[in-house]
């Protein structure tokens, strides 16, 4: 069983102790690939470092995420479009997106970002690593405008329902990340995947965040994405292989790697 998670902050703090024994753990498990995405400009530094630590195993992104977009937000992106410009070892541009789940303080900033770095994307051909939280209907519209020039995508981290995601699914060269969620007791997802199909899902952790059933509560790794297969394979009435391959060909479609 081989598999890529296309979403996990291993640049974190939570790492700096045992980075290499997660890396090991994950390639133990079936881990191909693993795509690391930047929040914010310090980040993005600490992102193209790891991966050139595990080349052509760890992939970097680059975006200012909407929980760190404050004031200054134009010069971090002024400063970050210089390092697309001049570096581009990048995959995706993310994590980027709208998050108005604690604040609107800056709904302004953050739609102008999110806009911004939507149009990197058309004019540097990069898919899209999308975060949104209470924003959907804002986020969607910016993306209407550039529908027919966007390169493609993920929705990180989807936990709606099935009209939300047929929605995000028009943009037809788009997937929907499933992560831990879909573990939880409590979560819909079960009941909304089979609805959705395969061929527009790619598997990801959120690392170190979201950690799936029965690790919930723990800091979260890749080698845990085991338990998000075994579920979806429940789910879909398919082989945990099946999962496997369908998502890896979705992330190699959207990806291009």
């Amino acid at each position: 069983m081989h598999f890529i998670d296309t979403h996990a902050h291993l640049d974190g703090e939570e790492y700096k102790n045992d980075l290499s024994d997660v890396v090991d753990r994950a390639k133990q498990a079936g881990a191909q690939k693993i795509f690391i995405p930047a929040i914010d400009l310090k980040s993005v530094t600490a992102v193209i470092n790891l991966c050139r630590l595990y080349p052509d195993f760890a992939f970097p992104m680059i975006g200012l995420h909407p929980e760190e977009v404050k004031s200054d937000y134009d010069s971090v992106l002024t400063e970050m479009k210089k390092m697309l410009v001049r570096d581009n070892p990048f995959i995706a541009i993310g994590e980027v997106g709208l998050d108005y789940y604690w604040s609107r303080e800056f709904e302004k900033e953050q739609l102008d970002a999110f806009e911004k770095q939507v149009i990197w994307s058309v004019e540097y051909h990069k898919p899209l690593m999308i975060h949104c939280r209470k924003g959907q209907n804002e986020m969607v519209k910016i993306l209407r405008i550039y529908e027919k020039e966007l390169p493609g995508g993920v929705f990180h981290c989807f936990t709606g329902n099935e009209k939300e995601a047929a929605e995000l699914l028009s943009f037809d060269k788009f997937a929907l990340g499933i992560g831990g969620v879909l573990t939880f007791k409590k979560s819909h997802l079960p009941e909304v995947l089979p609805n959705i199909s395969l061929d527009r899902i790619v598997l990801e952790t959120d690392a170190p965040y979201m950690a799936p059933t029965p690790k919930r509560g723990e800091r979260n790794e890749s080698s845990f994405i085991v338990y998000i297969i075994k579920k979806m394979a429940e789910c879909y009435s398919v082989t945990e292989d099946e999962i496997c391959e369908r998502t890896n060909a979705n992330v190699s479609r959207i990806f291009g790697i």
